[in-house]
């Protein structure tokens, strides 16, 4: 299908930020139906490494950007800016065990960081998350987990790539947030 060097790309500008414009459109129409339905959000964050100030180590934290909805790979806000799904953990007190790997101290680590940024416990925790630039979408036909494609036709429309260790794993990217949106204002039975 596609290369994970090289995104499928439309030959026509045109019908690039065409292609654009329908996938915001999308975005706006996904956001006012999870505003509507109340759906569940995460809290979007960055990470603040440990430094010294005045001498006094302080440690890591996590600083609160705002509220996203997560769909899978992509993250929406309110305002209808997309991110690509980065990192996610659970804000959790730090509890003192004997750790023998390094990435569950890692772990730990990060969840610990976001109690001290404030972040209430229990609270999930998105963050690493880089922003999609729907301009550079246009100009260079990948902004991250979207790519651009050819619709067959001559035409392009805007892909999202779901699984970023399998190149070929492409799906359109409004019938993808049409079904993440119907999940979480939907959730199954016991999810």
């Amino acid at each position: 299908m596609t290369d994970a060097a090289n995104p499928p790309r439309p030959v026509d500008a045109g019908a690039a930020h065409d292609a654009v414009s329908r996938a915001a459109t999308a975005v706006a129409r996904a956001v006012a139906s999870l505003a509507g339905a109340d759906a569940r959000t995460e809290t979007l964050a960055e990470l603040v490494p440990g430094r010294r100030v005045l001498g006094i180590p302080r440690a890591a934290r996590m600083a609160a950007i705002g509220r996203v909805w997560r769909l899978g790979v992509v993250l929406l806000d309110a305002d209808g800016a997309v991110y690509g799904t980065g990192r996610v953990i659970r804000a959790e007190r730090p509890a003192r065990k004997s750790i023998t790997a390094n990435a569950v101290a890692e772990q730990r680590a990060l969840r610990a960081a976001a109690i001290k940024g404030g972040i209430p416990e229990g609270e999930t925790v998105d963050f690493a998350a880089p922003p999609v630039d729907f301009d550079a979408l246009a100009h260079t036909g990948a902004s991250g987990p979207l790519v651009l494609g050819g619709d067959g036709r001559g035409g392009a429309k805007v892909l999202v790539r779901w699984s970023p260790t399998q190149p070929d794993a492409l799906i359109g990217f409004e019938a993808y947030l049409i079904d993440r949106v119907d999940l979480l204002v939907h959730p199954p039975a016991g999810a």
